[in-house]
């Protein structure tokens, strides 16, 4: 391992224990003095790998656990600019601008035709929240209070805030923490494989959108404000639409005059091989969401951006102080976060990421494909760019899903080989079975190989 840890290292694991109170885990198993049973940290991260507490070196294949450091682990170009941005000025309220700010302004809307403002905030379910208000707040302007209502697709994610859960799709994550707020309402999901209607392809795409439609009616066109949407579903189940489907929403949301919310928080920034996920499908969004790869982790920052349309609704009365968009992000105002993204941006760019995506993207759903031969208990492989999964069943035909059980045991098995996979997580009941990969954009074809290789033993040695 390169780098050193720590001379106490087990002092660290105590207070970890004793005071972290971590993401999406339960505790109980960390109760014990049994080293086996100590909370995994992660000491150090370089390109494509990182190690824990204990040395063990891991391949991480999920971009640090949660799609998110898209140009690998230690980037010191990255560090750098943020360290003397921060020299420079840490902060000062989103009420005004700082010179990073506005140079990703710029740079971002550059790779956006058709939307021009950016608005700052500090996380993926905040920035979702922003676009929320502001439909709601173009409902009272312009609409005299009627379209309020939010679409949203069942399987998709928007955020853990209590309004995005009430745009959340996967039921498992909402459990316990309604009431929700009201005004949204859920459409189907795209998913071809487990197709809603007896179609494929183009036909399927269509009907799955003409669901949508049949929702608009029957809530009336004139109560909905938006449809939020992710471009391929992230965690509930790394699912690709299908032809035909994309063009098809973007022309009912013209129809009944519904703004279109993009949440590229997963797709955001290269992952699929795009800038932003949409860009595959020709559509012109009204929103679009972003968080996660905007700087590959190494600062926070997230935005929400819009079209002049959307923004040119709150200045076109100046005679009404309530006018203007009546929010703020405290750390929106945070220089880090610019001035890592414009970093990030430029390695994107300089080291022909976006292109590596697609290549090695391609490779991999091969690769995956070839595993399905192998496997029976792989149902289905999907994904795009570097964001890809495969879905296991226990039966081909009805496609019955493994128990998740299982599917975590084939996490496992990889991760104490030292290769760290993903899993759709207590998100869909019965059907939290998709083994879930997003490597940084730079791996390469040894990387991919080494992945396939531990999914391929785990498989083996979960299910013979």
């Amino acid at each position: 391992m390169d780098g050193k840890l720590t001379n106490d290292i087990s002092h660290v694991v105590e207070a970890d224990r004793a005071h972290v109170w971590h993401h999406l885990a339960q505790h109980a198993a960390w109760t014990g003095k049994d080293p086996k049973a100590d909370p995994r940290i992660i000491v150090e991260g370089r390109g494509m790998r990182v190690w824990d507490q204990k040395g063990k070196e891991h391949l991480d294949a999920v971009s640090g656990g949660v799609w998110t450091v898209n140009v690998g682990y230690g980037r010191e170009r990255i560090a750098n600019a943020v360290r003397d941005q921060l020299i420079q000025l840490p902060y000062f309220a989103g009420s005004a601008g700082s010179i990073p700010g506005a140079l990703f302004s710029e740079k971002l809307i550059e790779k956006m035709p058709g939307m021009s403002r950016v608005y700052y905030t500090n996380s993926g379910s905040e920035a979702n929240e922003k676009a929320f208000k502001m439909v709601r707040q173009i409902a009272h302007k312009r609409y005299g209070g009627k379209k309020t209502k939010i679409l949203y697709r069942d399987r998709d994610y928007h955020g853990s805030t209590l309004a995005t859960m009430s745009a959340g799709g996967q039921d498992e994550r909402t459990v316990q923490y309604g009431p929700f707020a009201p005004g949204f309402v859920r459409v189907p999901h795209c998913m071809e494989y487990r197709a809603q209607w007896d179609l494929t392809g183009e036909e399927y795409g269509k009907a799955a959108a003409d669901a949508i439609e049949e929702v608009i009616l029957a809530e009336g066109p004139d109560t909905v404000g938006a449809l939020c949407l992710e471009p391929v579903t992230a965690g509930g189940g790394v699912i690709t639409p299908p032809e035909g489907y994309w063009p098809r929403v973007q022309e009912i949301c013209r129809k009944y005059d519904i703004l279109l919310h993009i949440d590229e928080v997963v797709c955001g920034v290269g992952r699929t091989g795009t800038w932003f996920g949409y860009q595959h499908y020709g559509v012109e969004p009204d929103f679009v969401t972003m968080a996660k790869g905007v700087a590959s982790g190494y600062a926070a920052i997230a935005c929400c951006v819009t079209n002049e349309k959307v923004f040119e609704l709150f200045r076109d009365d100046v005679s009404d102080p309530l006018n203007y968009f009546r929010d703020i992000s405290t750390f929106g105002g945070c220089t880090a976060g610019p001035a890592a993204a414009l970093e990030n941006m430029a390695i994107i760019e300089e080291e022909g990421l976006l292109q590596n995506t697609i290549d090695m993207g391609d490779y991999m759903l091969d690769q995956l494909h070839a595993l399905k031969d192998k496997h029976a208990v792989i149902g289905d492989v999907r994904g795009k760019g570097l964001f890809l999964g495969a879905e296991l069943v226990a039966d081909r035909t009805s496609k019955e899903p493994v128990d998740e059980k299982l599917a975590q045991a084939v996490v496992g098995d990889c991760n104490a080989n030292g290769v760290i996979i993903g899993v759709t997580n207590r998100s869909i009941p019965g059907f939290n079975n998709t083994l879930c990969y997003s490597p940084a954009l730079i791996a390469t074809k040894d990387d991919i190989d080494e992945i396939i290789t531990a999914t391929d033993n785990a498989l083996t040695k979960v299910f013979g």
